[in-house]
């Protein structure tokens, strides 16, 4: 009985230990801090500038997938001899092995550890593209001056969790169609105007730069792409084999691409459809951890509500089709608001939704998407309205970080 009484389950267990450890690295930058003040007292206030460790510019990072949101602007500082301290949590981040002189990039801890070396941060401006500040494990530290968040989607920002960008001060967008959104959302949940400024997309530069560095293809056979988003809304859900089998009936070859959760959180269908098409030469599958050279070999894509729809369009310059997906607003930030995601407004725009009841005449609906002007004329006009300064976003962003720290000194004491 006595076993019983003291018997924690594995999950609870794992809970109480991360707590545990949460609370121990806390407890080392709370004496770390009481003890700064008390040099600080002892020596009559002189300790304070020499202590306080202030950081200009701090990016942080909390997984290297990130990488390609903050190169360009790295690559940028690195020319200009601009000095940054790069934060990440990922201990095989790129960025850790780049030959930076001007960057200074440190891995600071996975989970708990990492957040607690955030939560006690001095710095001036701290740029990330993670969201959930103060919402979650990642607190607002009091020695920060201003939080900036630069935003890795081309979509709506209302598309994260509830209240995920709340306690920023700054979003960075790539167009003014962004705008429209956060600010319905701060109406809707009647929260302070953040600052917005408009510095591009620097992760979908960063596909462009790879992109050009790659030689055009020119497929004898038509090279379609499945890339579907995961779970049971996804079209290898609701259409698996079905879809895969009209595509070939056109005499395309086709490339399948899941998304990496699927390999988690779908393992039976995807290795059900690996058994089914094992033999059959005009299938592949590709689960390179970069998309940038399948996306560069396909000729069309097929997808549903993933988000890279927008970089085989915008970057590569392609026709895509898509099917109905579900999407459930309520724990986002876009169920505050009555207004359609910007996305699935200019889908019908930019592609050609296809249904069950078009697989019959997929051939002649992949012909028109790709040989059609009129699409490709529209595809061109979307781009230039929604991501600025393409290919200078690096640039921009951090023309913009500068005039931010210029103000900070302009206005705040060097000791706050």
């Amino acid at each position: 009985m006595t076993q019983d009484f003291l018997y924690i389950d594995p999950g609870t267990g794992s809970m109480l230990f991360s707590l545990l450890m949460a609370l121990a690295t806390t407890a080392v930058f709370v004496g770390r801090e009481l003890f700064i003040k008390l040099k600080f007292i002892i020596s009559g206030g002189r300790a304070k500038k020499a202590d306080s460790r202030r950081i200009p510019f701090v990016i942080y990072s909390d997984h290297k997938r990130y990488w390609n949101v903050f190169k360009p602007i790295c690559d940028e500082a690195e020319r200009r001899g601009l000095d940054i301290t790069y934060y990440t949590q990922s201990p095989d981040d790129p960025v850790l092995s780049e030959p930076y002189k001007h960057i200074k990039a440190e891995f600071i801890g996975e989970g708990n550890k990492g957040f607690v070396r955030m939560n006690f941060l001095k710095a001036d401006v701290v740029l990330a593209t993670t969201p959930g500040l103060s919402v979650y494990q990642w607190k607002r530290s009091r020695y920060v001056k201003c939080y900036v968040h630069i935003l890795h989607s081309i979509d709506s920002p209302v598309r994260y969790h509830t209240f995920g960008l709340f306690d920023f001060d700054v979003l960075l967008l790539a167009g003014d169609h962004q705008e429209k959104y956060v600010r319905l959302c701060e109406k809707a949940q009647n929260t302070p105007r953040k600052e917005l400024a408009i510095t591009g997309l620097t992760y979908m530069d960063s596909i462009l730069e790879r992109k050009q560095a790659l030689p055009p293809v020119h497929n004898d056979v038509p090279l379609v792409l499945l890339a579907p988003t995961w779970g049971k809304s996804g079209l290898l859900s609701l259409y698996g084999g079905e879809l895969i089998d009209s595509i070939l009936s056109t005499g395309s070859n086709v490339v399948i691409r899941p998304h990496p959760q699927s390999m988690t959180a779908e393992p039976k269908l995807i290795e059900d459809l690996k058994k089914k098409y094992e033999e059959d030469g005009r299938v592949s599958w590709n689960f390179d951890n970069d998309n940038t050279d399948i996306l560069n070999r396909a000729d069309i894509m097929v997808s549903d509500i993933s988000g890279v729809v927008f970089d085989f369009a915008f970057v590569f310059d392609k026709p895509f089709l898509y099917t109905h997906a579900d999407y459930d607003p309520l724990p986002y930030d876009a169920s505050w608001i009555d207004e359609p995601l910007w996305s699935f407004s200019v889908l019908p725009e930019l592609g050609r939704e296809i249904t069950r009841e078009d697989f019959p005449r997929l051939k002649e609906i992949i012909d028109e998407a790709m040989h059609s002007s009129v699409r490709a004329e529209r595809r061109a006009q979307i781009r230039d309205e929604a991501w600025h300064f393409r290919g200078c976003s690096g640039k921009a962003t951090l023309d913009y970080i500068v005039s931010k720290l210029e103000e900070l000194h302009s206005t705040t004491p060097e000791d706050s």
